[in-house]
């Protein structure tokens, strides 16, 4: 299968449509039992460069990849910022809910930074506006499938939110061992479930998805 690389080509478009910024959004984490689920924006405005060689979505790099590109994809674009929300949350208000939340606290980063979201369009990806629905205030969200593989902006805030929640992990395996989350990230792997067959649940667990009773 050949690599698929991203492009300016949509950005572009809007930035020439008059939007003053476009800010490229992707969530990761979504479908793991234990952590965080994160949402990454990154800027791109008018006078943005070319991107860092070989920046891909976020799935289709090594870890070692990734962690050479996210500092490089952060001092690319124009602003960057991870916004997160709690097993507890997801446990409390459901997975597409936490993920507005988290994308609103991302957004609240990027506005202390002076970025005009107002004026700016965000590219997220999937098919799903599940922002907007978190804000009192709607925004300019074009949805696009695939935006984290085709657009560079998307591709960069995929790779930056997926290191940043990737050493979230890392640390809590080392504060709470044995469930192998430096490896698996949180996510299902067959050690995952067998470490929670043996261990329990711990506070980092989504037990809305273990089916355990909070």
């Amino acid at each position: 299968m050949a690599v698929v690389e991203p492009t300016l080509e949509v950005e572009l478009a809007m930035l020439a449509a008059g939007a003053s910024c476009v800010i490229g959004c992707d969530e990761v984490g979504r479908g793991a039992l234990a952590g965080p689920v994160a949402v990454g924006l990154a800027v791109v405005t008018a006078d943005v460069g070319a991107f860092p060689v070989g920046l891909r979505d976020s799935k289709l790099l090594s870890e070692p990849r990734r962690e050479l590109l996210a500092p490089l994809a952060a001092a690319w674009v124009r602003h960057s910022a991870v916004g997160l929300a709690s097993p507890q949350e997801v446990d409390i208000v459901g997975i597409i809910a936490a993920l507005g939340l988290a994308g609103k606290r991302a957004l609240a980063q990027l506005h202390a930074d002076g970025v005009d979201i107002v004026g700016g369009v965000v590219l997220l990806d999937g098919n799903d506006d599940w922002l907007n629905k978190a804000l009192a205030t709607p925004l300019a969200v074009v949805t696009r499938i695939k935006a984290d593989q085709d657009c560079a902006s998307v591709s960069a805030a995929s790779v930056i939110a997926k290191v940043h929640r990737d050493r979230l992990m890392i640390a809590a395996d080392l504060a709470t061992p044995g469930y192998g989350w430096a490896g698996n990230k949180g996510y299902g792997s067959a050690q995952h479930m067998t470490a929670i067959g043996a261990l329990g649940a711990s506070e980092h667990h989504r037990l809305s998805w273990l089916k355990i009773p909070a």
